[in-house]
């Protein structure tokens, strides 16, 4: 039997992670009928991309609110201070991860980023105030490099990591209402 092209894998590749993407608990043969492949060929898939770091891991898509958390993003900027063997071992070596549960903050996503900002943390809190006080952590961990720094509080999630929240659709009514939102706005 002929071995498949690589733009032939890369495309099975592709329908695999966009069912993983859809629910990863899904079990794999689902996942195979959907993609119309079998389910040895799903697995296959699935631990290469594990092993090539593809799949970084798999993760449940969770309610803040029933865990008594509001989600935050802070945005950061930096200064123009060139960035030092010293400030690259900070972000490398993930120091402010590591102290952040002493304020009561689980960082979800950290991420640098091209544009306006050059940063963007995305973390649960369990109120604004150990919110400001990580961000104010985090301004004094990064003293010198740290221009600006913009603390948004997520007001409702719509979609999550692809998945679309579930309060986001009132099918009864036909229309979609934001549960915190609807108070403000109705679409």
């Amino acid at each position: 039997m002929p071995k498949s092209s690589k733009k032939q894998i890369d495309k099975d590749e592709k329908k695999v992670i966009h069912e993983l993407q859809k629910n990863a608990k899904e079990s794999i043969d689902k996942i195979a009928k959907r993609c119309k492949f079998s389910r040895q060929k799903v697995w296959r898939i699935m631990k290469r991309l594990e092993k090539n770091k593809t799949i970084w891991g798999y993760a449940a898509i969770v309610n803040d609110e029933k865990l008594d958390l509001k989600h935050y993003i802070l945005l950061i900027k930096r200064t123009t201070l060139p960035i030092d063997e010293k400030l690259t071992d900070k972000i490398v070596s993930r120091q402010l991860e590591k102290i952040s549960p002493k304020f009561g903050v689980k960082i979800e996503s950290s991420l640098y980023v091209h544009g306006i900002y050059d940063w963007m943390i995305s973390f649960t809190a369990e109120d604004i105030k150990q919110a400001k006080k990580f961000s104010e952590k985090f301004n004094e961990f990064y003293k010198g490099y740290i221009g600006e720094l913009y603390l948004l509080e997520t007001l409702f999630p719509i979609k999550k990591q692809g998945v679309l929240n579930p309060k986001a659709i009132d099918v009864q009514k036909g229309r979609v209402l934001f549960s915190r939102l609807s108070r403000y706005t109705e679409i």
